[in-house]
């Protein structure tokens, strides 16, 4: 039996695009460079710029929330990604890392910040940025910088959010789930995360400062780091 007729194209369709899928070129994804500083600073305008931040910081610092409120509300594309989501793909076989860090929970902790960084390095070669998240470590090299770099490229902008204690003992005992530690563990993290005290990353102290403030210094921060990126 002969297949039906393929039915006409609209009118004014190039018939090249007709009966086909895939004809859209996506530019291919690669290392993210530094971002270009504009001739003059003082026409910065970051809400318009391209860039990949990573936005560092311990359990319960709010990094996420304020990665997907700065996302909604920039002037240009722009997608978030946080490794705990990309991390929770897996349901079966789910190596938690609080059950204990060992060689399955590190192998799927590598896989899911490859998997951020290819999505991450695509979604700027076609003209979207990132925001990323991640509970990155200062003295663990194994969930430091080194792979976020390696997977995303050198203008990858790092900002650390890390408010006080207090605060995110607070803000950890509103979460549920996976994403919910016991205030021992955040305790630990947050004196770790002390570490980039000292080591040139910009830092922001959320403890006082609403989601909104909090975004609005991270413009500031994006912005100066475009103009002067800092070594890491």
């Amino acid at each position: 039996m002969s297949p039906p007729p393929a039915p006409p194209a609209p009118p004014g369709a190039p018939l090249e695009t007709v009966n086909t899928t895939g004809h859209v070129q996506l530019p291919p994804g690669g290392p993210v460079p530094l971002p270009h500083p504009p001739s003059d600073p003082s026409l910065a305008d970051v809400s318009q710029a391209t860039v990949a931040v990573l936005l560092i910081g311990p359990a319960g610092a709010g990094k996420t929330t304020v990665a997907r409120y700065w996302a909604d509300r920039r002037r240009v594309p722009t997608a978030h990604i946080s490794l705990d989501d990309v991390r929770e793909w897996v349901r079966s076989g789910f190596a938690n890392p609080q059950s204990g860090w060992n060689e399955h929970s590190e192998a799927q902790y590598r896989l899911a910040r490859r998997t951020c960084g290819f999505a991450a390095r695509n979604f700027l070669a076609n003209g979207i940025s990132c925001i990323l998240d991640d509970a990155v470590f200062p003295d663990r090299p194994v969930v430091g910088l080194g792979g976020w770099k390696r997977h995303v490229g050198p203008g990858l902008l790092p900002v650390v959010v890390l408010p006080g204690l207090e605060i995110v003992l607070e803000r950890n005992a509103a979460r549920s789930g996976n994403r919910r530690l016991s205030d021992e563990e955040v305790a630990r993290i947050h004196g770790r995360m002390a570490g980039w005290y000292g080591s040139g990353l910009p830092i922001i102290d959320n403890s006082t400062y609403d989601v909104e403030t909090t975004a609005r210094m991270l413009d500031e921060v994006v912005t100066r780091s475009i103009a002067s990126p800092p070594s890491w």
